[in-house]
């Protein structure tokens, strides 16, 4: 494709593009175990959120940086064995250069190593926890995305997995399609997703099609 694309697909990577949950719970278990935390009530502030806003919520004596720190320490011995979701690699191979990006409350680093570890095609542009001051549901990550892919809001459509980012692509003015890997469709469709699949090979032809024809998602 030459030129900015006039459509594109923003992503969220963890529950969409990468398999992470046993990886996160287990850090962030350990993390909440390091502090005599309840980890289940940790583990619950956690979903599509930025660990900073994480930690700020359920621990608001700790210095919030350091803690981030230690926690993206416990990460980076886990990324490589993060899974890429069946069918990821060929969905990303199949959307046209520069018509796609992804918007996570992770880091930079680690998800292109994950990516690389699991075989997934790097992307252009990752919008990551560090390049925004307001994590999902705040749309700051998916408007930055779309501006830096060159492609007005209501062009793109986000594929998501968690209601945080669900609100954050809708509060972007943007079509949010989920995908039921880690929440219950009811509670994607609630949150506005325009529709609800149950993985990504169902929601491969969707996309692709979006990208390519401008054919709607819902």
């Amino acid at each position: 494709m030459t030129g900015p694309a006039r459509r594109a697909v923003l992503f969220d990577v963890d529950g969409v593009l990468l398999d992470s949950y046993a990886v996160y719970r287990a850090v962030w278990d350990r993390w909440a175990g390091d502090h005599g935390l309840d980890p289940a009530a940790v583990w619950s502030e956690t979903h599509g959120r930025r660990g900073l806003d994480t930690i700020t919520t359920v621990a608001p004596h700790l210095d919030a940086a350091a803690e981030l720190d230690r926690l993206q320490g416990y990460l980076a011995e886990q990324a490589p064995t993060m899974p890429a979701y069946p069918g990821a690699a060929s969905l990303l191979s199949a959307l046209p250069a520069g018509s796609w990006a992804v918007v996570t409350s992770g880091v930079d680093e680690l998800v292109r190593a994950s990516f690389a570890a699991a075989g997934v095609p790097a992307p252009g542009v990752v919008v990551d926890a560090h390049r925004v001051e307001r994590g999902k549901p705040d749309p700051q990550g998916y408007l930055l995305a779309a501006r830096e892919l060159d492609v007005p809001p209501e062009s793109c459509v986000v594929v998501e997995d968690a209601p945080a980012g669900v609100t954050a692509g809708r509060a972007a003015g943007m079509a949010v399609l989920g995908v039921a890997t880690t929440h219950p469709p009811a509670a994607l469709l609630a949150a506005g997703a325009a529709r609800v699949v149950a993985d990504l090979p169902t929601a491969a032809p969707l996309l692709v099609a979006w990208v390519l024809v401008g054919a709607a998602v819902a």
